[in-house]
């Protein structure tokens, strides 16, 4: 066998048939007599040998293609997306978004069930998505939302809008993001109002995550669940960034806040086993964050800018 898909003839009649001619390798292999798997092994080695090269042109028409690729070797990321960096945060987080709502509207498939957390960047993803294709997708906020603050940027509201651009279906969290005390959390995920959306949570194809890190401005302060004291205690701590108000140092590590993590929704932990885990952030601030988050394999796809990407770059 290796002596016929050796043959030069062949393999250039066969690339003939598959790539000038858009002969599917099925097809081919009936009209040559040959088994489908041979039929892709000559297209292979026709790679091998040069007498197919592949080039894909205007590569450099992507601004950061080569620090995406860098980023996706180093870390072992299955993609990353950079956008343009901007001294105003506003600006980021918009440009975030709307790299973040292009990526969802391919990336998301029919039937997907989809996870959602919180915060600012997100709220700017959800404002972007405008084409989306995909039916019968399924919405689960990754952490409760009951509170008095900025509901705007809460997981449940975020689901929910998404789950209307798509025509979709919502499965609310009807319960606090943080609790007082680990009792307290332990019954309310006993609820059975609750169990729906946590049973969904062990069963998700996409998570979107927005990457935090303890300072005055950020989403778990403005919605009302940690206080002044609390920031400044979570920075004592060694906290470099947080997933779904989960807190992790700079190497992803979380063994230091589990016992105060009085969260109700999806474990930190459980965002390691999703297929694609996105997470959206960036600014030179949040590169520690950015990088716990994938040290500590809490996100497996990457959407940052190029001011958080090169100081990624650089360890």
């Amino acid at each position: 066998m290796r002596k016929v898909v050796d043959d030069p003839r062949l393999m250039i009649k066969v690339c003939d048939m598959y790539y000038n001619r858009n002969i599917s390798q099925q097809q081919i292999a009936k009209m040559m007599n040959l088994s489908r798997p041979t039929v892709s092994r000559v297209l292979s080695l026709a790679r091998e040998q040069g007498i197919v090269k592949i080039t894909i042109p205007n590569l450099e028409s992507v601004k950061y293609w080569e620090l995406e690729r860098q980023l996706e070797k180093m870390y072992g990321l299955k993609e990353v997306l950079i956008v343009d960096p901007s001294p105003i945060d506003e600006k980021v987080k918009e440009s975030l978004g709307q790299a973040a709502a292009r990526y969802l509207e391919y990336r998301i498939k029919d039937g997907d069930i989809v996870g959602v957390s919180m915060g600012s960047t997100l709220f700017q993803t959800v404002m972007h998505v405008v084409h989306p294709t995909a039916h019968n997708v399924t919405f689960v906020p990754l952490i409760g939302g009951v509170g008095q603050l900025r509901m705007e940027l809460h997981a449940n509201n975020l689901a929910e809008n998404l789950s209307r651009i798509y025509g979709g279906k919502f499965v609310p969290l009807h319960a606090p993001a943080r609790v007082s005390g680990r009792s307290i959390r332990d019954e309310l995920l006993k609820e059975e109002s609750l169990s729906h959306a946590i049973r969904l949570m062990q069963k998700l194809d996409i998570s979107i995550v927005g990457i935090g890190y303890p300072n005055e401005k950020s989403a778990i302060k403005a919605t009302g669940y940690f206080k002044e004291n609390e920031i400044d205690s979570l920075i004592c701590r060694g906290v470099a960034g947080e997933l779904c108000m989960q807190f992790y140092d700079e190497n992803g590590d979380t063994s230091f806040y589990e016992d105060d993590n009085n969260v109700i929704g999806i474990s930190i932990n459980r965002l390691r086993k999703i297929s694609c885990s996105i997470g959206v952030a960036g600014g030179i601030k949040k590169a520690g964050a950015v990088r716990g988050a994938i040290k500590g394999h809490y996100i497996n796809t990457l959407i940052t800018d190029a001011e958080c990407a090169a100081a990624l770059a650089a360890e």
